[in-house]
């Protein structure tokens, strides 16, 4: 089916789904990119529409991903003019592929835990594009698991999607409220590790090899006193310029690289 008119009604639905407060109500997210609907389907998360313009076609593989879609999927396909395809995009440059699917949800006891468990807890965290690296991150270092507390971001933000590159459907991802979550890691034996620039220890001065989780908290705010009251181990990294402190998803990313090498080790 193409579709050529800016007022057609499933763009118009499209457009609304910008909204987290439309999308909330729908149930309904957006994944827009060769790779992050790859790997979407690739972990059986198969998108209820298609929309596509070959204009906008990358590479050579489109048309197989679209074929998979639809074949084991059930995927309806509708393709869309040039000017149409901009309407609903969110992306300076768009790949031409725009998929709509339901939204995923676990809680905390659905998560499976290694022998030791790593997990990364992710408290009130405000923008799409760290909440994004973070999941990649977790993702990169084969993590158990990522638990959003108390959060300010939509997980099924499309800018979420798009900076964890389609890993947010591989990762399993919990939310849950900071007490909740305290209580699991307790339940569990999980060393709880906070990341603070007010800590005394060094990040590569404590050990990770045991059962853990890495807590990070709020851009602006850092953890809420309820995480640090409830900390184990807190930890800094060393800051030797002007800056107090890092990005908060450079931050995880660092502290996840240090249990990935102190475990190989």
């Amino acid at each position: 089916m193409l579709i050529s008119s800016l007022s057609n009604p499933r763009i118009k639905h499209i457009v609304k789904l910008r909204e987290r407060r439309y999308r909330d109500k729908e149930q309904t997210m957006i994944i827009e990119g060769f790779r992050s609907i790859y790997r979407a389907a690739d972990n059986g998360v198969y998108p209820k529409e298609l929309y596509i313009c070959r204009d906008f076609f990358l590479g050579k593989n489109e048309d197989e991903l679209i074929q998979k879609l639809e074949t084991e999927g059930g995927t309806q396909i509708f393709e869309t003019e040039k000017n149409v395809f901009k309407k609903i995009s969110y992306r300076d440059r768009p790949e031409g592929l725009l998929a709509l699917t339901g939204y995923f949800r676990k809680q905390v006891e659905d998560l499976k835990l290694s022998d030791p468990p790593l997990l990364v807890v992710a408290q009130s965290i405000e923008k799409p594009g760290n909440l994004g690296t973070i999941i990649r991150s977790a993702d990169g270092t084969g993590a158990d698991g990522l638990i959003l507390c108390d959060k300010c971001t939509d997980l099924f933000n499309p800018n979420v999607i798009t900076a964890s590159t389609g890993m947010c459907f591989s990762l399993p991802i919990a939310e849950a409220a900071s007490q909740d979550t305290i209580n699991y890691l307790k339940d569990n034996k999980i060393t709880i590790l906070s990341a603070t620039p007010h800590a005394d220890k060094l990040y590569t001065d404590v050990d990770m090899t045991g059962p853990i989780a890495v807590i990070v908290g709020a851009e602006q705010y850092g953890l809420s006193d309820e995480w640090m009251e409830q900390s184990s181990i807190n930890v800094k990294i060393p800051m030797l310029g002007k800056a107090d402190s890092l990005n908060v998803a450079t931050a995880t990313t660092l502290l996840l690289y240090e249990a990935v090498r102190q475990r190989q080790q």
